[in-house]
């Protein structure tokens, strides 16, 4: 049965590696595109409520048909999932982002939260994102990234998908002869360098950049890092449910019921009485 897969991205509808991910899922399905008008990396999950949101008809560098969103990419992908496009989204494939997204960085990325949208929406959502060097010097091929996708899409598809489970994919910068091949892990330990540039504008107001070095990370075998760091592509299943289990043993320890009072005023004794609230 052939699948409506919705394709969008955090880095703007005209990026390269949406192009290339469009390409390749074509051989899959049918395929729409949705996806913000301008970068949003680093936007994290946005929903938006206090406008109105609109959308724009664009076409691609090969005259593929788009539509374009001046919301973040789960605002695109709530549009799709919830009428823009009159037939059902099966699919969501947010990429290929230029940048990989390891470790805690899936908090802060467009790319991966427009999954987590679509699995909000009961929808199988996959984040891919290519592993880029600094140094790199012409145009970035995300040909290897957009088949290794179309591989783990492909296995989505006949497979299906856990509910609440979305699939983040990162692509080392490598040919595709190069990539050993595809591994699931666990995520990895991501190490920020994060650094507050405190400037003075024209008028003497003080204004301040985030800025600081790239993220490095810890290449652990079975983790995200660690599979990138050996040439292979690493599929990360999330969840979107955080409970941190392991740590409700420990809190049930505490004596919550025994720290928690109320303060009445009882007239006639006219003092103050503490009394446990039950």
């Amino acid at each position: 049965m052939a699948k409506h897969i919705l394709v969008t991205n955090d880095d703007g509808v005209l990026a390269p590696g949406l192009l290339a991910l469009v390409r390749e899922m074509r051989r899959l399905g049918k395929v729409s595109v949705l996806a913000p008008d301008r970068n949003w990396s680093g936007g994290g999950h946005v929903k938006t409520l206090d406008r109105a949101l609109r959308v724009k008809e664009v076409r691609l560098a090969d005259g593929t048909q788009a539509f374009a969103s001046d919301g973040a990419p789960s605002d695109c992908v709530a549009l799709a999932t919830l009428g823009f496009f009159k037939e059902a989204i099966d699919i969501v494939v947010s990429g290929i982002n230029a940048g990989a997204n390891l470790g805690h960085d899936v908090t802060y990325s467009g790319t991966v939260t427009a999954a987590m949208e679509a699995v909000i929406a009961g929808i199988p959502g996959i984040a891919v994102s290519l592993e880029t060097m600094d140094n790199h010097i012409g145009d970035v091929d995300y040909g290897p990234a957009a088949r290794a996708a179309a591989k783990i899409v492909r296995q989505v598809i006949e497979n299906g998908l856990s509910h609440e489970i979305l699939l983040n994919i990162n692509v080392p910068f490598l040919p595709d002869e190069k990539l050993r091949g595809i591994v699931l892990t666990r995520q990895g330990l991501r190490v920020y360098h994060s650094r507050l540039d405190e400037r003075t504008d024209p008028r003497g107001k003080p204004y301040y950049w985030i800025g600081g070095d790239a993220p490095t990370g810890v290449p652990e075998r079975g983790t995200d890092v660690g599979a990138l760091a050996e040439g292979f592509v690493s599929v990360t299943p999330l969840q979107l449910d955080l409970t941190a289990y392991r740590a409700l043993t420990d809190l049930n320890t505490w004596q919550w019921d025994e720290s928690i009072y109320e303060t009445r005023l009882l007239e006639s004794a006219g003092k103050l009485t503490l009394f446990r609230s039950d």
